[in-house]
């Protein structure tokens, strides 16, 4: 990538100016469907690789990309293009997703009578463990590629290892599941997290947490009709409504950060996603009622221009303007719709639209002069170690957005 470009861009980006001027109407269909084919053609040009496997992170001061979580990564361009594939059916599309299904899938440990069912689903950068979230939030997009295809293993596979999951990282007692499995013995990390590195004395909630993202127990339960999951799925939701704060958030969990009071930007939502889901399955009001106190935290971190930055502070420190998070406003959007779908909510919608021409609008161009940012969606990270810089654009920013843009569609064609 040129040089001249890339200084110019991170400029732009760090000081705002990257963000397109917001216009007070919410985009038109004719907006949001070349949004989403423009968004789907880079995933499947770009995002994926010839195997079928994220590329995850692109760091535009190299012009490299880097792994990161990449079982997790691909789960959600899956989950995107299946998403994209309902609304403009094509095959090409489906194809791209069915190839990172059988990509994710091969990752079924078969050879190690400790594992077996389980996935090699490594977190990496320093954590060289298999994480719980890890695979639970990248299974959704591939039961929904099971819906689409009909192939039992993007079922089965997710099915096998929440099987192991269950068996060996649930506690039903505590209401949470460890995070961590280690890749050789399957052994649970039960008394330290690689997570809190300098922190000698842990506890419960530093090595396990109520790990719903992604709703895994739920769609289990949905496709098998085994109650132990259901049990499981509603028990780890109490957790959630017990542990939450009055903010609305989990600060007692990573990667929320308790003692500066920073949140992330989207681990809260995918609490929320799940208790909607519980609510979904159980019609008890108090699941709703905490997802609602999420999606007004979020209301108020979002910018009047659509923005949501990735590092927030609950006790009102000016956010850190350094990293723009493109998938928060896309997945806040996505719960502010599920709520108002419910009856609630009809303060939200202003926030939906903003999330709407945000999104829209702040996408790189599809003549970008870097192909590999040609077609992206904005979600910036940015980080100084050891006095270099770090600054890169990751694939979620696009896999949300097309989430956000498809449920969208549908919000605004059913008012």
């Amino acid at each position: 990538m040129n040089k001249k470009i890339t200084i110019i861009l991170i400029c732009q980006i760090l000081t705002g100016s990257f963000l397109s001027a917001q216009k007070d109407t919410p985009p038109s269909q004719a907006e949001i469907m070349n949004a989403l084919k423009d968004g789907t053609n880079y995933i499947t040009r770009i995002l994926l690789d010839e195997n079928g496997k994220s590329r995850c992170d692109y760091d535009m001061l190299n012009g490299k990309w880097q792994d990161y979580e990449p079982a997790w990564h691909t789960g959600q361009l899956i989950y995107a293009l299946t998403e994209s594939y309902r609304l403009y059916p094509d095959p090409v599309t489906l194809e791209t997703a069915v190839k990172a299904g059988d990509w994710w899938t091969g990752l079924q440990i078969q050879d190690n009578p400790k594992l077996n069912g389980m996935m090699m689903a490594i977190h990496g950068a320093g954590v060289e463990y298999i994480v719980f979230s890890t695979v639970s939030d990248g299974t959704a997009g591939l039961f929904r590629l099971h819906e689409l295809t009909g192939n039992k293993k993007f079922a089965d596979v997710p099915i096998q290892s929440a099987g192991w999951m269950l068996d060996n990282m649930y506690d039903e007692k505590n209401g949470v599941c460890y995070d961590m499995a280690d890749v050789v013995t399957g052994e649970i990390l039960m008394d330290n997290s690689p997570f809190w590195p300098d922190k000698q004395d842990q506890e419960l909630y530093d090595v396990a947490r109520p790990n719903t993202e992604g709703s895994l127990f739920l769609d289990v339960y949905n496709y098998t009709g085994k109650e132990e999951f259901r049990e499981a799925f509603i028990n780890l939701c109490n957790t959630l409504v017990v542990t939450q704060g009055p903010e609305g958030l989990w600060m007692d969990f990573t990667p929320n950060e308790k003692e500066d009071g920073s949140f992330h930007p989207r681990y809260n939502l995918w609490n929320a996603e799940s208790l909607l889901d519980c609510y979904g399955l159980t019609g008890d009001r108090k699941y709703l009622e905490a997802a609602v106190s999420t999606a007004k935290q979020y209301a108020d971190v979002q910018k009047k221009d659509g923005t949501i930055y990735y590092r927030n502070y609950i006790d009102g420190k000016p956010e850190d303007r350094g990293s723009i998070c493109g998938s928060a406003v896309s997945f806040a959007g996505i719960i502010w719709i599920r709520i108002i779908e419910l009856g609630e909510g009809d303060e939200f919608r202003k926030n939906v639209h903003s999330s709407a021409r945000w999104i829209v609008n702040n996408r790189f161009a599809n003549d970008h002069p870097d192909p590999n940012l040609a077609g992206a969606f904005l979600n910036s990270r940015t980080r100084v170690k050891n006095g270099t810089a770090r600054f890169v654009n990751r694939d979620v920013g696009t896999a949300f957005g097309i989430r956000f843009l498809a449920k969208y569609n549908d919000f605004i064609n059913g008012e």
